[in-house]
């Protein structure tokens, strides 16, 4: 009987859509709960008086940082490919860049922009290249915001909570290891042989071919492009203190060192765009630093606002470089199959 009723269960509509729309259904679902637990906590109305800008110079400051932070994002990327000789003119790199920031804050992952990234770079390089070199982008990038989490720990401010100190350590170590295992390919590897064979990362499959291309960089390349992350990352903690300044705070360089990275990984839970997860954790980490609940969920709004005002720039450069490519002689040539 209960057999009988699974398997009618598995065939109907519903089902067949809950299957198709599962992870935007759970992405919705914890913004939603995040968003509804930040109600829960904080009085809308209090939320409402700290939405109030102290001074739009520092809002200025905040969005020229992210501007900047796109060009340098941009030549991180342009080493990785070097790394494995695709040779991409860096104006295009800056272009793409600002598109997938645009399709990352209007699509429903904090990821979604890496897909367009992938989608428009492979036009001039193999797929697993452009696929490699921006999971390697996102990577590094990453780990460095980890390692200066580290870094900041021994100057952290005395009234930092241990408990705190002791997360952001563990959740910064365990980062990097898990990084580096990535980047170091041989524990995977020896892992790889037990997967399907579309999954392995043996043989010609694509998992294969994209493991490939994230070892082909080369560590010198990872090494520069590491560089080029811990530069990207002070510019992100940066406008991140403009942003408090904006709001008559006073936080202080090294407290946001050690909470930006948390602020930041959020994005890596599945969420719309982090929206709801980030707001539901702001109040806990900055309470150390003297921010009233209220204060930190519109820090937390506010740094999204300015990010958003980029990501919207992404629109035109994207439309604009496409109708100039469209124009151009061989534009509908295409990437050659780097096997």
């Amino acid at each position: 009987m209960l057999k009988q009723f699974w398997s009618w269960l598995t065939t109907t509509r519903w089902w067949r859509f809950l299957r198709r729309h599962l992870s935007t259904i759970i992405k919705v679902f914890i913004t939603v709960a995040g968003l509804a637990y930040v109600l829960y906590t904080i009085p809308a109305d209090e939320i409402r008086k700290g939405l109030h800008i102290e001074s739009w110079a520092w809002v200025f400051v905040a969005f020229v940082l992210v501007v900047l932070g796109m060009f340098v994002r941009a030549f991180r990327w342009r080493i990785l490919l070097r790394g494995l000789n695709a040779q991409v003119p860096y104006h295009r790199l800056v272009e793409i860049y600002f598109a997938g920031t645009f399709f990352n804050t209007f699509l429903p992952s904090g990821f979604g922009g890496d897909a367009v990234r992938i989608i428009e770079v492979a036009k001039d390089v193999p797929t697993n290249v452009a696929a490699g070199t921006v999971i390697v982008d996102r990577l590094t990038g990453i780990m460095a915001l980890l390692l200066l989490a580290l870094l900041a720990m021994p100057f952290r401010p005395p009234d930092f909570p241990d408990k705190l100190a002791l997360m952001v350590a563990a959740i910064s170590l365990i980062g990097l290891m898990g990084g580096f295992i990535l980047l170091e390919g041989s524990l995977i590897s020896r892992l790889g042989g037990w997967l399907p064979a579309k999954l392995s990362t043996e043989g010609d499959g694509p998992v294969a071919k994209l493991m490939q291309a994230v070892q082909g960089c080369g560590w010198k390349a990872i090494a520069g492009a590491f560089g080029v992350s811990m530069v990207f990352n002070v510019l992100l903690i940066s406008w991140w203190v403009a942003a408090a300044k904006a709001l008559g705070e006073d936080v202080s360089y090294r407290y946001m060192t050690l909470v930006v990275p948390i602020m930041s990984l959020a994005l890596l839970v599945p969420s719309i765009s982090g929206i709801g997860v980030r707001e539901s954790i702001a109040g806990p980490l900055f309470a150390a630093a003297g921010l009233a609940g209220s204060t930190a969920v519109v820090l937390s709004l506010l740094v999204r606002v300015i990010t958003i005002a980029v990501s919207l720039l992404g629109a035109p450069i994207y439309l604009l470089s496409t109708i100039r490519d469209s124009r151009q002689p061989g534009s509908e040539s295409h990437a050659q199959d780097s096997g």
